[in-house]
């Protein structure tokens, strides 16, 4: 299974944040806010469990398997600059986060979704794979078909959602530019990346 199908809501009240933004687990975790289980006593975690806690905050919230997110580390350690912030900003940079992050869905879930099922053309180009990482100068466009644009339109429409800096995004004609590289300010994610580079440097 490439992604995680369960309960979201459980997700974010273990993680104590919204990783997934779908109507109803922000619903159900605003409901119930301690963690799931059957004691409602929380225990005190140890380093170890706190650094697991922030890992799996990056895999759920960017739909991430443990191999994916190991070989995002692994190349993040070899670029030059801090290795936290450059495998955040490799996760910033994902075709399914980039089009969550420019309006045209409501959640990544959404965004993913949509990828899979050929519902976007990069640079002209139409793509199935959610984990490509784009760059400065790529275009991304919903396909001209009808149903499609009717749908992502209204989507868009209605988004109140916060746009980011680096993407330029077309409402009307549907289309998203990425014209610059996300910085460490960039990232939508609250997380303490140092606890993770540690984590999986061991």
């Amino acid at each position: 299974m490439g992604r995680y199908t369960g309960p979201k809501a459980r997700i974010n009240r273990r993680l104590k944040q919204q990783v997934y933004e779908t109507s109803g687990a922000i619903r159900a975790s605003e409901k119930r806010q301690q963690p799931p289980g059957q004691h409602l006593r929380e225990k005190k975690l140890s380093n170890f469990g706190l650094a697991l806690r922030e890992k799996q905050k990056i895999k759920h919230y960017y739909g991430l398997r443990e191999r994916q997110l190991r070989r995002y580390f692994d190349e993040a350690r070899r670029l030059p600059g801090n290795t936290g912030e450059r495998l955040m900003v490799m996760c910033e940079c994902r075709l399914d986060n980039v089009i969550r992050r420019s309006g045209l869905t409501v959640t990544r879930l959404q965004a993913r979704q949509g990828v899979v099922h050929s519902h976007f053309q990069l640079n002209g180009r139409t793509v199935s794979i959610p984990s490509i990482l784009l760059k400065p100068g790529d275009v991304v466009r919903v396909r001209d078909r009808h149903n499609l644009q009717k749908v992502y339109a209204e989507v868009a429409a209605s988004n109140s959602s916060e746009r980011c800096d680096w993407l330029s995004t077309d409402d009307k004609g549907l289309e998203v530019r990425v014209t610059g590289m996300p910085g460490a300010s960039d990232v939508s994610l609250p997380v303490d990346v140092g606890q993770v580079v540690v984590f999986l440097s061991r």
